[in-house]
C-alpha cells in the first residue's frame, strides 16, 4: 500500500490520515473509547491532531474487532495497530535533545537488561574496591546502607540522574504539548483528564474489555497497568517520604517494618512485581497486528525495568539483614538508575503524553458542548 507523505512527514501518519478519513465515513465505533469522538471534530489531520489522537489510544483493540473494515478487506483498516505505530513515532519525535532520539529505536529488551546488569557490576566494583569483604557481608548497623555506598556518593549520582530525567521529560512533554494544540486548558479539563487517567476509563474497550489473541475480551490488562502504575506511584511515596525523614526529622534509612515508608514501599514493591508479570502476560497474548513490532523490545525492556526495580527492592526489605544486602542492592540501585536514565527515552512517556491528550480531548469536548 502507498502513502502519501506530501502532507504527512511519516508513512505512519499518512496512514493514520487516510484511516481516520475512512473512520470520519462510518463513525460506527464512536462510542467505543475517546479517540472517535475526538477525530469527529476534525475533518482535516495535521501531524500534532494525528499524534493527539495516537496517544489518546489505549490500545483495546476493540475497534479493530468491530470493524467491518479490517484486512483482508481492500480498506485495511486497523486503527490500533496504525495508532500504536503512530504513538511510537511520537515518543522519539518529541525527544529532548534531539539527538537522543535513536535511542529509542535501540532501547529494547537487551539494552535494558544490559544497562541494568552493567550499573549493577559497577556498584558492586565500587563497593568491592572500597571494602573487598563489604559486598558478601551482613551489615546490622543502623546506618547499613551507607556502608556499601557513602550517602554522599548515592545523592550526588542519582540526584543528577534524576535531574537530567525531569529536565529531559519535560521538554519533550512540552514539545508534544505545543504541536498537539492543547491551549486554553482550563482546571476542569484536568479534573476530567485526571479523573479518567486514574480509572484508565478507556482501556475497557467500550466496556468489554481488550480483545486478546483468542478473540475473548478481558479486563485483566486494565488491571496489570491499575498494579504497575499504582506501584510505582506508593515506591515513589515511599522515597519521597524516607527523605522527608532524612533530611527534615533527620531519621535515617533503614526503617522498621512497621514504618510509614517501608510499608508504602512494601505495598508498592508487590504492585511493581504482579503488575508487570501481567502486562508481560498480556503482551503475549495480543494479537501482532494491534501493536507496534518495532518497538516491542522498548515496551518489554521499560516492563522488565519496572519488575526487576519491584523484584529487588522488596528482597531487600526481606533479606537486608544477610549477606546478600550487598548484591541485592547493587541490583536494585543498578535498575532504578537504569529507569531515570531510560526514562525520556523509553514507554514510560507514553503515561504523560496520554495525560496530555486527555487533557486536550477534555477541552475539545467542554468546548464542543459550548458550541465554540
Amino acid at each position: 500500500m502507498s502513502h502519501d507523505t506530501t502532507t504527512h512527514s511519516t508513512p505512519a501518519l499518512a496512514e493514520a490520515n487516510r484511516l481516520m478519513t475512512v473512520c470520519n465515513s462510518c463513525r460506527y465505533c464512536e462510542g467505543l473509547c475517546a479517540v472517535f469522538p475526538a477525530m469527529e471534530l476534525k475533518r482535516s489531520f495535521t501531524d500534532g491532531d494525528l499524534n493527539h489522537l495516537a496517544n489518546l489510544c489505549h490500545n483495546c483493540g476493540a475497534c479493530y474487532h468491530d470493524c467491518q473494515f479490517t484486512p483482508p478487506h481492500e480498506y485495511a483498516v486497523n486503527v490500533p495497530g496504525t495508532l500504536a505505530q503512530v504513538r511510537a513515532e511520537s515518543y522519539a519525535q518529541y525527544a529532548w535533545p534531539s539527538a537522543a532520539r535513536p535511542l529509542f529505536a535501540r532501547h529494547g529488551t537487551a539494552l535494558a537488561i544490559g544497562l541494568t546488569l552493567g550499573t549493577a557490576l559497577f556498584i558492586a566494583g565500587f563497593v568491592t574496591v572500597g571494602d573487598p569483604r563489604a559486598l558478601l557481608t551482613a551489615h546490622l548497623e543502623e546506618t547499613r546502607f551507607y556502608a556499601l555506598m557513602p550517602h554522599n556518593a548515592m545523592v550526588a549520582v542519582f540526584g543528577a540522574a534524576f535531574l537530567w530525567m525531569i529536565i529531559a521529560t519535560f521538554m519533550g512533554a512540552l514539545a508534544f504539548w505545543r504541536d498537539t494544540g492543547a491551549s486554553g486548558i482550563e482546571r476542569m479539563d484536568h479534573t476530567q483528564a485526571t479523573h479518567d487517567t486514574a480509572r484508565l476509563r478507556y482501556l475497557d474497550g467500550g466496556g468489554m474489555g481488550c480483545f486478546n489473541d483468542d478473540d475473548q475480551p478481558t479486563d485483566q490488562r486494565r488491571l496489570w497497568h491499575h498494579l504497575t502504575f499504582y506501584g510505582f506511584i506508593l515506591c515513589f511515596a515511599a522515597t519521597s517520604l524516607a527523605t522527608f525523614y532524612h533530611y527534615i526529622l533527620s531519621w535515617h534509612a533503614p526503617y522498621s517494618w512497621y514504618s510509614a515508608p517501608a510499608l508504602l514501599g512494601i505495598a508498592g514493591g508487590i504492585g511493581l512485581v504482579i503488575g508487570p508479570i501481567g502486562l508481560l502476560r498480556a503482551k503475549r497474548d495480543r494479537m501482532p497486528e494491534l501493536g507496534a513490532q518495532s518497538f516491542r523490545g522498548m515496551e518489554v525492556g521499560f516492563i522488565l525495568i519496572l519488575l526487576v526495580t519491584g523484584a529487588s527492592g522488596l528482597a531487600l526489605r526481606i533479606l537486608g539483614e544477610t549477606a546478600l544486602l550487598g548484591p541485592l542492592l547493587a541490583l536494585h540501585l543498578g535498575a532504578v538508575l537504569t529507569f531515570f536514565l531510560t526514562m525520556p527515552y523509553g514507554k514510560f512517556v507514553h503515561g504523560l503524553y496520554r495525560y496530555l491528550a486527555l487533557v486536550r480531548y477534555a477541552r475539545d469536548m467542554r468546548r464542543h458542548r459550548q458550541g465554540k
